[in-house]
């Protein structure tokens, strides 16, 4: 069946159930204001709010689209069916496939007007190498599949259904996502709730969880590949109930709502020991509470997942070894510098070396490193630490950040004195990292002997392989990649020829529908010279770093971006995007 239906409106499908006497004009004239100020479908408010049975606007649209209709029951779809459009295509497309017959993908369409929907299955169909076969579904026939998809938000429905909002009171620092479950029967909803959530967030790889109350429902939003996105909305009064049960397992007082807390726990999820670290904060509609979900199989990489390679990575391991001399990491906040820095961790631990670390906080555990928490409301901050650290006959010291002029002397004096440091920075690029060291009242003539490496990143999407096409870069752009690889060495450009090719990702079951797996970094790495010394040492500027910087080849982050565009790793656009200001 082809793509070629008549096209419907938020306003034209009103109008034909007005006409059909199922709303008065009055509630139509209330619904498109409501759409309006929404954003939300007609047809979406209709049914939440049951104003007109799901099956008789299905059958409206059937009439008007010349699209036959069908009933569908989510309960007899297989697991296999539902694997041929991915959750996330479903969910933004309206698109739930049915059945599948021989070389025919039979598909069910909310809204088979929509083009975008229709480009994106029939991008299915190919790789699939099927046909298409059209029907039109209820809304709610569509909403009862996407559960199928998501037992998480079912299984969330069916305990607000039961609930009971009595909490338990009971604290304790580790536990069992299991017992999470074990409670009495008053309890039993919203721990379900609770430990459902910290499952749902592990088994999709997100790296942080949201509960956040507003105004009129309770959000819970998971940040996945960098992006946030609500997974489920339950109704206001579970707010207090369920900030109670984390900060109970968090061991965080229940009773102290006026200022923000912090805390973690452990737990154990798909035979993997999953760390949690809580902090709440207050807002006029109750608690916020935001939970880093660090799962060390995700969060401990090696250069290669990293995205560390070529010219980039060698300049890295002749750093690392080096006898002493600071490595710092720069970039914006969640650009991924923490993980480079265990990363960097992981290769130097060795049994004969001596690691400490200082860190605010503590995000992953590695065995072998003697890790610190800095406590700066008590006095004990990256400097006092940095002191105490020194005593500890250190050979490998890491920093969470150099944040002042005091932390940056400590630095440069244990780097002076025959210890490898590891820390971070905050600046834009590589080249900037000498003359932020110099603003901090640094002596210039202190930085050559002391700094070894200055690294500088940016994380991007990392496009699903699986789905992934492509396709000739327009000519604007085939004007901006050839713009930006110039000056690269031939070795390096040498494999990408014009016209450029780049590359996308439309979805697939493999990468959830988003097109994007994870993410990499891009990078920029430079090393001190003695050429680069002479610079420091006589009124250094941005621009002469920079020029010594490419003297040495350095590749920079739009560079080594565009080149793992080209060989289809991640998309352009979000490279430029990212290195606008770099």
């Amino acid at each position: 069946m082809s793509f070629r239906f008549k096209i419907m409106t938020n306003e034209q499908l009103l109008e034909e159930i007005q006409k059909k006497g199922l709303i008065s004009e009055e509630i139509g004239n209330k619904l498109k204001k409501e759409s309006l100020l929404s954003g939300r479908s007609a047809e979406d408010i209709i049914h939440s709010q049951r104003l007109v049975e799901d099956e008789k606007i299905g059958r409206l649209k059937s009439e008007i689209l010349k699209i036959p209709y069908k009933k569908i029951d989510a309960s007899k779809l297989g697991d296999e069916i539902l694997q041929l459009i991915p959750e996330e295509t479903a969910r933004t497309y309206g698109a739930v496939p049915i059945s599948k017959e021989e070389n025919l993908l039979v598909i069910g369409m909310v809204h088979p007007d929509d083009p975008k929907a229709q480009e994106v299955l029939k991008f299915i169909a190919r790789r699939n190498r099927l046909n298409l076969g059209v029907y039109i579904i209820s809304y709610g026939d569509w909403q009862d599949v996407l559960k199928r998809y998501s037992p998480y938000k079912s299984e969330i429905e069916a305990a607000v259904q039961s609930l009971n909002l009595k909490s338990s009171s009971r604290g304790r620092e580790s536990v069992r996502l299991e017992d999470l479950t074990n409670a009495s029967l008053e309890e039993a909803p919203i721990i379900k709730i609770v430990a459902k959530t910290f499952g749902e967030a592990v088994q999709k790889g997100a790296s942080d969880i949201h509960v956040e109350p507003m105004e009129n429902y309770l959000r819970i939003r998971l940040r996945t590949d960098g992006q946030l996105k609500e997974e489920v909305s339950l109704p206001l009064e579970l707010a207090q109930p369920i900030v109670s049960r984390i900060k109970i397992i968090s061991n965080l007082k229940i009773d102290e709502t006026r200022i923000p807390q912090d805390g973690r726990f452990k737990t154990k999820v798909s035979d993997r020991e999953i760390d949690f670290r809580v902090s709440t904060f207050p807002t006029p509609l109750g608690e916020k509470v935001a939970i880093r979900v660090l799962d060390p199989s995700t969060g401990l990489k090696s250069f290669d997942q990293l995205g560390l390679e070529g010219k980039n990575l060698e300049t890295v391991k002749e750093g690392l070894v080096k006898p002493f001399g600071m490595i710092l990491i720069t970039g914006p906040t969640g650009s991924g510098k923490t993980t480079t820095l265990y990363a960097l961790l992981q290769t130097l631990n060795k049994e004969n070396v001596n690691i400490l670390s200082l860190e605010d906080p503590v995000e992953y555990f590695v065995s072998g490193v003697n890790q610190s928490q800095v406590h700066p409301e008590i006095g004990y901050d990256f400097a006092s630490g940095l002191r105490e650290i020194l005593r500890q006959d250190p050979d490998i010291i890491m920093v969470g950040e150099i944040r002042d002029n005091e932390t940056a002397e400590l630095a440069i004096h244990a780097a002076l004195t025959g210890h490898i440091v590891l820390s971070t920075l905050h600046t834009n690029n590589a080249t900037g990292v000498i003359p932020r060291l110099i603003d901090m009242k640094i002596d210039p003539f202190l930085i050559p002997p002391s700094l070894n490496l200055m690294v500088s990143q940016r994380l991007i999407g990392r496009l699903c392989q699986n789905c992934k096409e492509s396709e000739t870069a327009p000519v604007e752009l085939q004007k901006i990649i050839k713009k930006t690889l110039a000056g690269l060495p031939g070795e390096i450009t040498s494999a990408y020829q014009e016209p450029y090719k780049i590359y996308h990702s439309v979805g697939c079951p493999k990468c959830q529908g988003r097109g994007i797996v994870g993410r990499i970094a891009i990078f920029e790495v430079f090393k001190m010279s003695k050429e680069l010394e002479k610079i420091v040492n006589s009124n250094p500027t941005s621009q002469s770093i920079f020029e010594e910087a490419k003297n040495q080849g350095m590749v920079t982050l739009r560079q080594d971006g565009i080149l793992k565009a080209l060989s289809g790793l991640v998309g352009v656009e979000e490279v430029l995007r990212e290195t606008e200001e770099a």
